[in-house]
């Protein structure tokens, strides 16, 4: 099921939760995008990424944002997630218990701020749709 061995990606890997965790369970979510990890901290019901890159979600739960420890080697500690619904690349699950390190925590949105970015996802949507 997994990827064959593609090596290990530069760069740190991220894992967000609205979890106080230490030890990443397998077959969790992680990314090299610390921006993404922010996100899925929250828990969004929505989560979009713009064509300019900008993130945009509607998760109002108090986040953490963790660094996994050690070495990660795509086909190995990682793979794709098979059911991504972003572009590839971006989203990877675990396949094995992996340290990690706390480097931030953060609030969600308020419920009327999670209304304005659904809002804005929204009339995002219909401009892109009209061209």
């Amino acid at each position: 099921m997994t990827e064959k061995h593609t090596g290990d990606p530069p760069g740190p890997w991220y894992h967000g939760s609205n979890l106080v965790l230490d030890t990443l369970r397998p077959g969790s979510t992680v990314t090299q995008w610390r921006e993404l990890a922010e996100a899925f901290s929250h828990k969004p019901p929505v989560l979009c990424i713009a064509d300019n890159g900008r993130i945009l979600h509607t998760g109002q739960e108090y986040g953490y944002l963790y660094e996994v420890e050690g070495p990660i080697g795509v086909g190995r500690e990682v793979y794709q997630h098979p059911r991504t619904t972003m572009e590839q690349g971006l989203e990877y699950l675990t396949t094995l218990p992996l340290g990690l390190r706390r480097i931030g925590e953060s609030p969600g949105w308020s419920a009327s701020e999670s209304q304005e970015v659904m809002d804005r996802i929204r009339a995002d949507a219909a401009a892109h749709n009209r061209e």
